[in-house]
């Protein structure tokens, strides 16, 4: 995990997601330290979509303070998302 100081307090760069493939329910679910996140995916594609969709809104909204946001460059703000999945799905 990468971590950067703005605003006097430590702000986190990387976020993971863990892909879970549940065989009974036949579906991709998340693990992540993104605050709000919670996919359920039929494919891996569509999982990896749907993180692609939500998981820079929720960082922002959950992860930085409106005066964090204020006082931080954006390209300082973007974070990394990184997605891992087991390779066992049906």
């Amino acid at each position: 995990m990468t971590s950067m100081f703005a605003g006097g307090c430590l702000m986190q760069r990387a976020f993971e997601v863990k892909a879970i493939w549940d065989p009974e329910l036949r579906l991709w679910l998340s693990e992540s330290d993104i605050e709000g996140l919670h996919v359920e995916a039929e494919t891996f594609e569509e999982f990896q979509s749907l993180v692609q969709d939500f998981a820079a809104e929720l960082i922002v909204a959950n992860h930085y303070s409106d005066l964090d946001l204020s006082k931080t460059n954006l390209r300082d703000i973007i974070p990394a998302v990184i997605i891992h999945h087991q390779d066992s799905a049906a």
